[in-house]
């Protein structure tokens, strides 16, 4: 089995509303029309967005439950700037800044978001990781 994730799927409530956050308020490139689903080309993975009851309806899981699903997505920058800019960029397209960005334990700088669908992103830059010029994380 080869080591990589191609796709993330996030189950949304609301499509429109979150079309609207990631492609007009994070300016994210987004295929196709969003007519069901939205699919959205970030480096060498893509995001989706589906249908919260289709997504887990296809999955075979029950729909119901909330709160803290045991995930967080990152988004690495280049550099502490970078990281302010994106979580300033995710509140003024309608999220909701969970932590501010600060030096971690860890050596590096992060702060969290939350998106219109209660998903939690870290932003983050890590001085240990190289980013490539088209942003894919190169761990040493």
């Amino acid at each position: 089995m080869e080591p990589r994730v191609s796709v993330l799927t996030l189950g949304v409530h609301d499509l429109q509303r979150a079309i609207r956050f990631y492609r007009d308020g994070l300016g994210w490139p987004m295929t196709g029309d969003g007519d069901g689903v939205a699919f959205f080309q970030l480096g060498g993975l893509v995001l989706s967005l589906y249908p919260y009851e289709s997504l887990a309806e296809d999955a075979c899981l029950p729909a119901t439950g909330s709160g803290f699903g045991g995930i967080a997505l990152a988004q690495c920058v280049r550099s502490k700037a970078e990281a302010d800019e994106v979580l300033a960029a995710a509140e003024r397209a309608g999220g909701t800044l969970l932590k501010p960005a600060q030096d971690v334990f860890w050596g590096g700088y992060s702060g969290y978001f939350q998106d219109t669908e209660g998903y939690a992103w870290e932003v983050a830059w890590n001085p240990g990781w190289e980013l490539t010029p088209d942003g894919a994380v190169k761990l040493s």
